[in-house]
């Protein structure tokens, strides 16, 4: 019989609060088993280091010894993750009881997230320091080691393609010298589940529509400093297209009504992605014939023997759904009604795929994030969808630097900052200078995009532009401008603006063309103009496809000194042509003309060259005064550029691809005529290559181009150089 239970040891606890965690009791019979339960029992709390148990006559004697309280928590070694990172992933807090067990499972947390990082020889030695009161400090010493590399990438089993070429469609790669700014050559568990998905679009891109990647092994070497990726696939058996059909169960919808906006050819090898575009494509069309409620199922029927794939397109009602609500997650600074009021649906709206996608577009549009997904899951009840937004923001502070040389201006530097996305508003500001030997330009602008909460956009310029970089004087123009532009459809917008500014030639060289020195003076000039864009661009940041067009017309008279109409169309087209091969177009043509008994001064004229005409200097084409050699504009303007883009063939992590291209133009036209002014308004024409590096800094291009078709007093810039920044 247990007549007492005595309780030795205790600090901060309660004798009564350890005979509590007991089985057996004051007044029981002395049981071994429950006094080996009972010691089972008080270690399982975690309050106690040590437990004894001792039986002096009836007399149970409890010692424990009580598991310190932790004072405070430290990281030592750590660089590569930062400390609140860490502490944000421990389990122990300041102010809980120390026990080995937590300490050794807060060190696994350490090291997984270490090893998620690709640091997995990193290591972590916990450390106690002994104080006061029976509390201790907990010292996590850290060696994080070396970054985990990736010694080999192998594939086993792909016989179509190379292990080459499959390395190039994973994004784990191998540790060369130049993977130093990214992490694609460290270990990543996660990275690898992906690689799995990209390996079977690629195939599925190409026609095997039975691969599947049976196993992605991750083999770590007997040093722990990198490891072996195996990739083992079955490639399967090679398709290609052959009936394609369309079969509608909608009463008012006709197969050959829509036919028309399948792409696929018969005979064409199988692609997935080419099939889903297709449904895209299908839905779309019978949307646009009134039916907000479709499914269009594709149904394969594969023949092995021959290899081929038949596929009927089942066009049917879908169930009638309506969207309960928009949730909208990963947008840290982004303020939600900047995304919400892309959307194309709102809640309460029956819900549509095809509005579905192109509110996914514009938002991606926005270019404030990296990645834009957009899902629909059953909402609360059959008729429901809940519509979730993920975004991953991006930087939308960009910092621009170019530079260029030419014999007529010397160097140059121009600086350009700007943010997007102002405050998470989705504002725009900006602000660049420009300063070189013989030009300085200054340039502030904002923008409000949603005006009023309204499609309607608003804005802001002010600016003050001195130039002497195409003739003998010096022009100087300062002033503002308001803007409002606005939505007319889906892809076609319109803008007004109003400008007033003072323009002043000025510092006009002795020996400068009499035609200059004769507008030398200042004027104050008001402009009303308008822009009509029409744009099908694929993406406004890089374009792979599709077109824009855009209408500009410009009027001054109405108030200030001088009157003109202006008048410019520009047009650029985007055709991918393969992966990463892309051709691009661009047309500019534009006219001016004075208004009354107004004459085109200079600083209102066109100049060609530089950018818009390369192989030729800034003002280097057009009409020119041969008696000083000084360009004097003119007032009809036209030029066009052809360019093809493509990789380089190096490994993708370069971020360098080269270009081709073919500049040609011209530009004419006075309001006088005189026997020393050289106007010929013959056609040039330029060719040339470029390199394209998207560096870790930013974006930066060269450009080498030789004029085929010139004049003997055009002037000449063979060499452009430009780079820029993201922040």
């Amino acid at each position: 019989m247990v007549a007492e239970i005595v309780v030795e040891g205790t600090q901060r606890i309660e004798p009564e609060t350890v005979r509590s965690y007991m089985l057996i009791k004051e007044g029981d019979p002395l049981d071994a088993d429950r006094v080996n339960e009972s010691l089972k029992g008080l270690y399982s709390t975690g309050l106690f280091a040590d437990v004894t148990l001792r039986r002096e006559g009836d007399v149970l004697f409890v010692r424990v010894v009580e598991n310190p309280i932790i004072n405070r928590i430290a990281f030592e070694g750590d660089k590569e993750l930062e400390e609140e990172t860490l502490r944000n992933e421990v389990q122990l807090r300041p102010r809980i009881v120390y026990t080995r067990t937590r300490v050794q499972n807060d060190v696994k947390r350490i090291l997984d997230l270490y090893r998620r990082t690709g640091r997995f020889a990193a290591t972590v030695e916990p450390k106690v320091v002994q104080l006061p009161q029976n509390r201790v400090d907990l010292i996590f010493e850290i060696d994080e080691g070396q970054p985990t590399g990736i010694r080999r990438i192998s594939f086993i089993g792909n016989r179509e393609f190379s292990d080459r070429a499959l390395r190039e469609i994973v994004q784990t790669s191998e540790t060369r010298w130049y993977q130093f700014l990214s992490s694609n050559d460290t270990y990543d568990p996660d990275r690898l589940t992906f690689d799995r998905e990209l390996l079977r679009r690629h195939y599925l891109r190409n026609g095997f529509a039975d691969f599947r990647v049976v196993s992605a092994v991750a083999e770590l070497t007997p040093d722990r400093k990198d490891f072996f990726i195996t990739f083992t696939i079955e490639e399967g058996k090679r398709y290609t297209f052959n009936a394609l059909t369309i079969e509608s169960k909608i009463k008012d919808v006709k197969p050959e009504a829509i036919q028309q906006v399948i792409e696929i050819e018969k005979g064409d090898w199988y692609d997935s992605e080419a099939v889903d575009d297709t449904v895209v494509a299908l839905s779309n069309a019978v949307g646009d014939l009134g039916f907000a409620f479709v499914a269009v199922l594709p149904s394969v029927k594969r023949d092995r023997a021959k290899r081929t794939i038949d596929i009927s397109f089942v066009v049917q009602e879908g169930p009638r759904v309506f969207v309960e609500r928009i949730d909208i997650g990963g947008n840290v600074r982004t303020l939600d009604k900047v995304i919400r009021r892309e959307f194309q649906i709102v809640e309460g709206d029956a819900f549509n795929s095809t509005k579905l996608r192109r509110s996914r577009t514009r938002i991606q549009n926005l270019g404030y994030f990296s990645r834009v997904e957009v899902n629909n899951v059953p909402g609360s009840e059959a008729d429901k969808t809940v519509i979730k937004v993920d975004v991953a923001e991006q930087s939308t502070g960009e910092l621009s630097v170019g530079a260029g040389f030419s014999s007529q201006n010397g160097p140059l530097v121009d600086l350009r900052i700007r943010e997007r996305n102002l405050l998470g508003k989705g504002q725009d500001l900006r602000a660049s200078i420009t300063i070189a030997a013989e030009q300085q330009n200054f340039d502030v602008g904002f923008t409000e995009p949603y005006f009023l909460d309204k499609e309607l956009s608003f804005g802001l310029d002010g600016f003050h532009i001195a130039s002497s970089n195409v003739s003998e004087f010096e022009t100087i123009s300062t002033g503002g401008r308001v803007r409002l532009g606005y939505v007319l459809a889906e892809n076609l917008r319109h803008s007004v603006r109003y400008t007033l500014r003072r323009d002043e030639v000025t510092d006009v060289d002795v020996d400068a063309s009499r035609f200059i020195r004769a507008e030398e003076g200042s004027d104050f000039v008001s402009v009303v103009g308008q822009d009509l864009t029409y744009d099908r661009r694929n993406s406004k940041i890089e374009p792979t496809d599709g077109y824009i067009i855009r209408l500009s017309n410009d009027i001054a008279g109405l108030g200030g000194d001088i009157a003109f109409l202006k008048n410019r169309a520009t047009a650029s087209y985007y055709y991918g042509i393969a992966k990463d091969w892309v051709i691009s177009t661009r047309g500019d043509i534009g006219y001016i003309f004075g208004l009354g008994d107004d004459d085109v001064r200079i600083s209102d004229r066109f100049f060609l060259g530089g950018d818009k005409l390369r192989g030729f200097d800034n003002g280097g084409v057009g009409p020119r005064d041969i008696s000083t050699d000084d360009a004097l504009g003119g007032k009809f303007l036209y030029s066009g550029t052809v360019e093809l883009t493509f990789p380089l063939g190096l490994p993708k992590q370069f971020g360098v691809s080269g270009a081709v291209f073919t500049d040609a133009g011209s530009l004419t036209g006075l309001d006088f005529d005189d026997p020393v002014i050289a106007d010929t308004g013959s056609l040039r024409w330029s060719v040339g290559v470029g390199l394209a590096w998207r560096s870790p800094f930013g974006p930066v291009r060269l450009d080498f181009a030789v004029p085929i078709l010139k004049e003997d007093f055009d002037e000449d810039e063979n060499f452009r150089f430009n780079f820029g920044t993201r922040f």
